[in-house]
């Protein structure tokens, strides 16, 4: 089984640019060609957040026009740029997605991984959280399936990466949110988003995996006081490939380059 993870797509209305230098848009129009070039192709495709850059309803009609190329099935989760009421109704005929509540939480169970997607925003704000509510929420459905191995997927990346501009933007209830991962070794993975740049750790157990971003990219400043600056390094995408007894994570360059040739 193949999963395609993207994440942080900063799609725009027509005719803009995200912080008035990044082309979105035709950066999202590559990575769906990429994925669609795929071969095989991935069973899905994960979107962990921040779909558009301001959540006006024109950047989220934007944004599906693009994706309606997309040769896969996706499934969606909001990030701290998007609106959460435009995303609704964007996505209303996503009938995985809760049509109601306070939280955007939902389970696919359709593969041989199960998919578990935990809403890790506060509106309103930049910084994340997963509250008692959503931690109570997440333990419930990882117990109902142990036997099933387990993607949870979200935008924050709970984990300190060392990025301090990244870190002050994090989120909140890591430590209660790394207990209940632990008490379910099931998990395979937490993928996610946010940080615009692939970083690998442990975290509860498991191996979390944060995706690059489809437009750009953060700076990999671990100076102490580092700038809160991105950089437009070519964008990213992760597979995830389950084999039957473990799950691998490659991380891809968007875009087509010379090659493949032969080692002989």
């Amino acid at each position: 089984m193949l999963l395609a993870h993207i994440s942080d797509l900063h799609v725009m209305p027509k005719g803009e640019l995200a912080y008035g230098r990044v082309d979105s848009a035709t950066m999202l129009r590559n990575a769906v060609a990429h994925l669609n070039r795929l071969t095989p192709r991935p069973d899905a495709v994960l979107i962990s957040g921040d779909l558009a850059t301001h959540g006006e309803p024109a950047a989220y009609a934007h944004m599906r026009e693009i994706l309606h190329s997309l040769a896969v099935r996706y499934f969606v989760i909001p990030g701290n740029h998007d609106d959460v009421d435009n995303f609704r109704i964007a996505f209303e005929d996503h009938s995985y997605l809760p049509r109601d509540g306070k939280f955007i939480n939902y389970t696919i169970d359709e593969f041989p991984v199960r998919i578990v997607a935990l809403d890790s925003i506060v509106r309103g704000r930049v910084r994340g959280d997963v509250c008692g509510e959503r931690l109570d929420w997440l333990d419930r459905t990882l117990a109902e399936r142990t036997d099933v191995p387990t993607i949870v997927m979200m935008h924050h990346a709970p984990i300190s990466s060392g990025l301090q501009h990244i870190d002050e933007v994090g989120m909140e209830g890591v430590a209660a949110l790394e207990q209940v991962i632990a008490r379910h070794p099931q998990v395979e993975r937490i993928v996610c988003g946010h940080v615009h740049r692939a970083i690998v750790a442990r975290f509860g157990g498991t191996v979390l995996a944060s995706c690059p971003s489809t437009a750009h990219q953060g700076c990999v400043d671990l100076r102490t006081d580092g700038k809160d600056t991105f950089i437009m390094e070519p964008p990213g995408f992760q597979i995830h490939r389950w084999n039957g007894r473990s799950l691998h994570t490659y991380t891809l360059a968007i875009g087509q380059f010379a090659g493949p040739f032969p080692y002989h």
